[in-house]
This record gives structure tokens, C-alpha cells and sequence, in this order.
């Protein structure tokens, strides 16, 4: 790994290993299983890796056509896109992937499920459908559960979509302890479920409940009814989430001191455009105590130093992520690494695709 040119993302495979290990233990004996959100990792293969090691349902999520593209090119075929798709460009290619594997797309308005009934029927294939439940983020989403019921048995009526179930996606604002994370996550998938209980009263079988994500994965495969969980920060983590203590860190940035101009300030190769969050904490130092980022710049890293640790020019450096969900997107090849030995260089197929 010191033979390195940098900076370059690396993935520490044994953490990786640890938090797939981590979802295959926690779902071995649960009616709920994990649907890994690709916008994570955008990497068919460290997908194949967590559906090899257990505790899923053999698909994934993507955050875009362009991401299951990438997916259902690497292998993996049972594909949730939980965002909406609208333009019949999207649909259509939506619809040469149904071809291939199980594709499921999230609604929350009538126009667009007839939009995705009529395409889909003049290519010959069917869709899968979910309602989205807007529970917390005020964003997508039916607003009551009147409106999914409604929405439901519209896409019941219609010719080559098929109804398969209800998803939502939270957030927790803030980490207190576990007993409080637990009220923040279940209060809204309730919600969520609330809406799948409705749809089943008027007559409409739901098979999904996609709700939960790296936050309450622990606490949605405890809740009956949920069926899976779209969890995507936990396999290659960040410092945020350092409360989920059965999670390692994977993805770092290895990084080289370029310049030493003044005692206890040692400049880096690192920058802004190589991590991911333009607010929130700094990254954090791995390994090196009593070494801190003092400034992020586009290009850059100020790095201070207490004096525990010596910074000298040449020397190599790791940085965590603070946040990790757009930061895969930066790079185009993970070098995975174990012990301190490089282990392979995998491209990252998924990253730039945005639409």
C-alpha cells in the first residue's frame, strides 16, 4: 500500500467482509432481508459479494435506470429503483431491463403509473410497482393512505404493471442513544405500514415493504411486516454513523504530505474533490494520534499535528469519510487492499451515472 501513487481510494476488505458477515448474521432467521442500495458502492461486484454472504433477497436497489444498467450488466437481476421514473425515454429503457430480470419501480402519482402501464405494454413486458409513502423526508411520496389505496388500485387495473408493494425511506436527524434511534426509526416506517394495511383492507394483496435503511436495519427486521431494508451506507461506512458499532470503516482515501510549512502543519494531496460532503465534520485520520484536518480546500488537506505524531514530507496518511454516500461516485477504480497488501483494482462501473 506505501508503493501507492496518490491520492486513491482504497476499500479494506476485511472490514468489507466484516460488515457483509454483519448483515448475513443479523437476517439469517428473519422474515426481513436486506436489499443493498448500490448508490453506495456502485459496484456490481461488492453487490455479488453481500447477496454470496447471505442475508438478502438476491436483488439490490439503484438509484437510477443508468445504475440498474450497470447492475444487471454486472449480474445482478432483481432490481427496486425507489425513486420515480417518468420520461418514456427512462421507461423504455426501464423496460429493456425487464427483459432480463425482475424490475421494480416506486409511484406516487397517477399519470406516471399510466405512463409506465402504456410503454410497458407496447414493449411487452411488465413492471413491478411500489407505492412510495412519503413518512418524514417531505419529498416523494402519497401523502396519506387514502391517496396509496387509490394509487393502488389504479395500477390494478392497468395492463402490464403489476402491483407488488409499498416502500419509504427516513433519516435520523440525530443520534442520542440507542432506545432513542429505535423510537426515530420505527415511528415512520409505521407509517409506512399504516398505508400497506390500508391497501390490504380495500382487497389488494401487498408483497413488499421496502422500508429501513443503515440506521434501522437492526430495528425494521424486528417489525413485523417489513420485508426488506434498502441499506447502503453500512458496507463501506463513515464516521457519522460510528454510533453502528457492528460496522467497519472500508473506504479510505490514502493520501501523501506534499509540504511542512510551518511546525505542527503538514499540507496533503487530498482535497475536497477526492471525499464527498462539503459540510458537516472533517474527515478523520486514521492511525496517526494526535493528527487532525484542520482545513478541506478543492484540492488540498491541512492537516495539524500536537507533536504525538511527526509529519514529514513523503509520508502517506489515510482519511475516513465523514459522510460516504457520494464519494464512491468521485473515483473510478476502488484498489482493494488487505493488511497493507493490494489485493486487486476494480473498476467502479456505476459512478457518473445520473440519469
Amino acid at each position: 500500500m506505501e508503493e501507492l501513487d496518490t491520492p486513491c481510494l482504497l476499500v479494506d476488505m476485511d472490514a468489507v467482509d466484516h460488515n457483509f458477515r454483519a448483515v448475513a448474521d443479523k437476517y439469517r432467521d428473519t422474515t426481513c432481508k436486506m436489499r443493498q442500495h448500490t448508490k453506495n458502492i456502485k459496484s456490481p461486484l461488492l453487490a455479488r459479494m453481500q447477496i454470496e454472504a447471505g442475508g438478502t433477497l438476491n436483488g439490490v436497489c439503484t438509484a437510477k435506470v443508468s445504475e440498474a444498467e450497470v447492475m444487471v450488466e454486472g449480474g445482478v437481476t432483481d432490481i427496486l429503483i425507489p425513486n420515480q421514473v417518468v420520461t418514456r425515454d427512462k421507461i423504455a429503457r426501464l423496460c429493456a431491463l425487464a427483459r432480463r430480470g425482475d424490475m421494480k419501480v416506486c409511484v406516487d402519482d397517477p399519470r406516471n403509473v399510466r405512463d409506465l402501464s402504456e410503454v410497458a405494454e407496447a414493449h411487452g413486458v411488465t413492471l413491478g410497482v411500489l407505492i412510495e409513502v412519503d413518512t418524514q423526508m417531505g419529498r416523494a411520496g402519497v401523502r396519506s393512505a387514502e391517496e396509496g389505496v387509490e394509487l393502488a388500485k389504479l395500477i390494478e387495473r392497468l395492463p402490464a404493471v403489476r402491483f407488488r408493494g409499498v416502500m419509504s425511506h427516513q433519516f435520523l436527524s440525530e443520534y442520542t442513544d440507542n432506545e432513542s434511534r429505535f423510537l426515530a426509526a420505527r415511528e415512520p416506517i409505521e407509517v409506512c405500514l399504516s398505508a400497506k394495511d390500508a391497501i390490504e383492507e380495500a382487497g389488494i394483496p401487498v408483497e413488499m415493504v421496502s422500508s429501513g435503511e443503515t440506521f434501522s436495519y437492526d430495528v425494521a427486521a424486528g417489525i413485523p411486516g417489513v420485508t426488506e431494508v434498502e441499506g447502503g451506507t453500512y458496507a463501506l461506512m463513515c464516521t457519522k454513523y460510528s454510533y453502528m458499532k457492528e460496522f467497519e470503516i472500508a473506504n479510505k482515501v490514502l493520501g501523501t504530505v506534499i509540504s511542512t510549512p510551518r511546525p505542527g502543519i503538514a499540507i496533503g494531496d487530498v482535497g475536497m474533490r477526492a471525499l464527498s460532503w462539503p459540510s458537516g465534520e472533517s474527515p478523520a485520520v486514521e492511525g496517526m494520534p494526535g493528527v487532525t484536518v484542520e482545513t478541506l480546500l478543492d484540492e488540498h488537506v491541512v492537516l495539524r499535528t500536537d507533536g504525538t505524531t511527526a509529519l514529514d514530507i513523503g509520508d502517506k496518511f489515510l482519511l475516513l469519510p465523514w459522510y460516504q454516500d457520494m464519494m464512491v461516485d468521485r473515483w473510478d477504480q476502488f484498489i482493494a487492499v488487505r493488511n497493507g497488501v493490494v489485493e486487486g483494482v476494480w473498476n467502479i462501473p456505476g459512478r457518473g451515472c445520473t440519469q
